[in-house]
């Protein structure tokens, strides 16, 4: 879009929503209109800054009269380019609409606004003796509206579920700029279609996501945090298998050598072990009183006597609890200079290890100079595939060869029954393989669906649906 046109729409938007904050300045451009992938360059026509769900109504209405695009944004720390503008849309930034509208101790829910960081919400909760477990590592940046819109998990899915588990209310604002209360925090509605949970996880493309209400839940108990070097996959299943049957867990995460690799580099960590395994897992359980740790000291001699397991060790302190986790939770930040071209499948949990095995033997036929990092929930079957770009590698050139890769990936992926996206969404970057997951009916009724609720066809273009 022209810097005439940016001013001149920019101006028509104030006019047509009073009080509405809307930006032209190139930083700000560049920063609101990417997310944390680099394969596409930013470049909105404007920014708008909305500071209530009236405002977010009269943009809606104003840009579908207009017939002008919008990319909500939040956090921006999507991964699959959900949040990108490339071609002049207008970006809705939730930045200034960070407040906690209401807080019911009774029903334990709390009431917020789309911007809000997912780490101010777990911190409202822990304040009020309560506990909001959706957790990864971008919750420090996330906003709710863009967890909601791509059903974020993380790595206490095992436990508590995904978001969508966590919301018992939403505030949405439609194509023809109407809002709409869905569902009003009730725990049982049978009155009908839960039109939620057609937004949750939309991606922005139904709608806008201005306010939800979320369940908290109890705190959990005192927990430890076990990490284990494995010898191999079809070990850590086994794994997986004999700790779950011993204890409540929590969490199960896992990560290869090479992840672990870069980890230590980045963030100058010593190796947990003197035995380099290939493997890792770090496992969070319910540790209230000696029983349990002794259940859980057993349960490791039982998996070291299979020979399942090199070497492990066991959290005796809330730092060494968090300094365990920084070798899971680092991950994605260590590789994210690469840049990597990032795959987030899901399997069911019992066709994990076949499904690894069947990766690796394409990665060494296709593109055996890729490096190749995998981490992800165990407990859940969702593993994130990172192929780092060689240094010499122009970006151009690593994104073509990771998209044929992608082809074959996506096929195992289907041959497998799983999905091309457990949490990150479609976005802009795998739009071109829904089909490897979705059939041709289910894409015509998710196109149906979309044309109810944004008949103009304004919200986040080329995201998600063809």
């Amino acid at each position: 879009m022209a810097e005439q046109s940016r001013t001149s729409f920019a101006t028509a938007l104030g006019v047509a929503c009073p009080g509405l904050e809307v930006c032209t300045d190139p930083s700000i451009l560049a920063s609101h209109g990417r997310d944390w992938t680099k394969f596409r360059a930013p470049a909105p026509g404007a920014v708008v800054f909305p500071g209530s769900i009236d405002q977010v109504c009269k943009l809606v209405a104003a840009a579908a009269n207009a017939g002008i695009p919008l990319v909500p944004s939040g956090g921006r720390t999507g991964l699959s380019g959900g949040a990108v503008a490339a071609r002049g849309e207008v970006v809705v930034s939730f930045d200034r609409m960070r407040n906690i509208t209401d807080f019911n101790p009774v029903d334990r829910t709390v009431s917020v606004e789309a911007g809000v960081v997912t780490a101010t919400v777990q911190e409202f909760a822990r304040q009020n003796e309560l506990y909001y477990p959706v957790s990864f590592a971008s919750e420090g940046s996330s906003q709710i509206g863009g967890n909601v819109a791509t059903n974020a998990g993380g790595i206490r899915v095992l436990r508590y579920g995904l978001t969508r588990d966590r919301v018992l209310g939403l505030k949405v604002v439609t194509g023809r700029g109407e809002l709409l209360d869905l569902n009003r925090g009730l725990i049982k509605n049978a009155s009908g279609y839960d039109l939620r949970h057609l937004f949750i996880g939309s991606e922005g493309t139904l709608g806008l996501v201005v306010e939800a209400t979320l369940q908290l839940v109890n705190p959990p108990l005192p927990g430890k945090v076990l990490l284990l070097g494995i010898r191999s996959m079809a070990a850590l299943m086994k794994v997986f298998d004999s700790l779950r049957s011993a204890l409540e867990l929590s969490a199960f995460e896992f990560f290869t050598d090479r992840a672990l690799g870069h980890v230590c580099t980045a963030h100058d960590l010593a190796a947990p072990f003197s035995t380099p395994c290939p493997l890792y897992v770090i496992a969070e359980f319910d540790c209230v009183d000696e029983r349990s740790e002794n259940a859980a000291m057993e349960n490791f001699g039982f998996c070291s006597r299979q020979g399942w397991v090199v070497d492990g060790v066991i959290s005796q302190s809330e730092n060494q609890r968090a300094r365990l986790w920084r070798y899971r939770e680092g991950i994605s930040e260590s590789i994210r200079h690469f840049p990597p071209y990032k795959n987030d499948l899901s399997v069911r949990i019992s066709a994990v290890p076949e499904f690894l095995d069947r990766m690796e033997m394409l990665m060494k036929e296709i593109c055996p100079e890729f490096e190749l990092v995998w981490y992800g929930h165990i407990g859940d079957g969702n593993l994130h595939m990172n192929i780092l770009k060689p240094a010499e590698m122009g970006l151009e050139d690593f994104e073509s060869q990771s998209h044929l890769l992608s082809e074959k990936t996506y096929a195992l992926t289907r041959e497998f029954g799983g999905s091309i996206s457990a949490e990150h969404g479609i976005g802009l970057l795998k739009q071109p393989w829904l089909t490897a997951c979705r059939s041709a009916e289910e894409i015509g009724f998710m196109q149906g669906i979309k044309a109810v609720f944004d008949p103009a066809g304004i919200f986040n273009p080329g995201k998600l649906l063809p």
